[in-house]
């Protein structure tokens, strides 16, 4: 269905993190903290919310991985994101979701240790990239509650886009803030 590569998606998650650090690094507690009306969470909140996610995504893609190794099929380095994948991923865009309680976050945790957890939840990805990329993953799935079964480059793909997402949300505050 597309030419996009597993290379193709770590770069495009890594700019995505790189906008995002840049956003939210330095920021002030009381902007971090800053609950502006409309909104169920703060920027600290957010980033936790991700780093949970994050993780997940990570471990639902090693498991799916591990499966697809032990069928001994090759990839080509092709991400194999399925035309429902794509579509739901643009569908997505413009809906408005409830997370699910264990993805909801405590709001004890600073920025800082979200970002340290985000960045071990990098350094595991990263360890899998080899798999990504020389693993036939298509036939092994993992439910997601709006995107429907997914494999695990779609996974590694819905990375980026929720951090995207919420990149999105996290300047919205910020400008309520001003």
């Amino acid at each position: 269905m597309n030419n996009q590569t597993i290379t193709d998606i770590y770069a495009t998650n890594d700019k995505v993190r790189e906008q995002f650090k840049q956003m939210i690094v330095d920021l002030p507690d009381k902007q971090a903290n800053f609950l502006p009306e409309g909104e169920k969470w703060s920027i600290a909140q957010l980033v936790e919310h991700i780093s949970i996610v994050e993780e997940g995504m990570a471990k639902i893609s090693a498991k799916l991985l591990t499966q697809a190794q032990a069928t001994g099929k090759k990839s080509d380095g092709r991400a194999n994101l399925t035309e429902n994948f794509v579509t739901k991923a643009i569908e997505a865009r413009s809906q408005k979701f409830e997370a699910p309680d264990m993805v909801r976050p405590s709001g004890k945790q600073t920025i800082a240790e979200s970002l340290a957890k985000m960045e071990e939840n990098r350094k595991r990805l990263k360890e899998l990239r080899p798999l990504f990329e020389s693993v036939e993953c298509s036939d092994f799935k993992f439910p997601h509650p709006f995107m429907g079964e997914l494999n695990a480059s779609e996974w590694l793909a819905l990375i980026g886009g929720h951090e995207a997402r919420h990149l999105r949300q996290i300047e919205s505050i910020l400008k309520k803030a001003e």
